[in-house]
């Protein structure tokens, strides 16, 4: 019987940070995680191939596909915090300036000749 022991490390999300930075650590930990996918699926068709009885493959199987789904879910969750830290910051590069050139609602003034 062959056995597989793999970890899948904890994803923990802190706001602390330029979002440069946290989108560089997100996109790390993002193919830190595929590079693990990666890995398991490999180990999936060597379980397929290799030596055991078939209750054995099975589990072990399932095992491994248990932790694929995780580290896809993690990877879906890491995914979907980049995009709002990219959407955040192209909202913020968008905000206009208010001033001379660019007034304000408040402080617009309407010309009629």
């Amino acid at each position: 019987m062959t056995t597989i022991s793999t970890s899948t490390p904890s994803v923990q999300s802190s706001s602390a940070g330029s979002s440069s930075s946290s989108n560089s650590d997100i996109a790390s930990q993002i193919q830190s995680l595929t590079q693990q996918v990666t890995k398991l699926t490999k180990q999936l068709k060597d379980v397929a191939n290799g030596s055991g009885t078939a209750e054995e493959k099975q589990k072990q199987q399932e095992q491994i596909q248990n932790q694929i789904k995780l580290l896809q879910a993690q990877i879906a969750q890491l995914q979907r915090r980049q995009a709002e830290e990219a959407q955040k910051s192209q909202e913020q590069k968008q905000t206009k300036a208010e001033g001379v050139n660019a007034p304000s609602a408040e402080h617009k003034i309407d010309i009629y000749i």
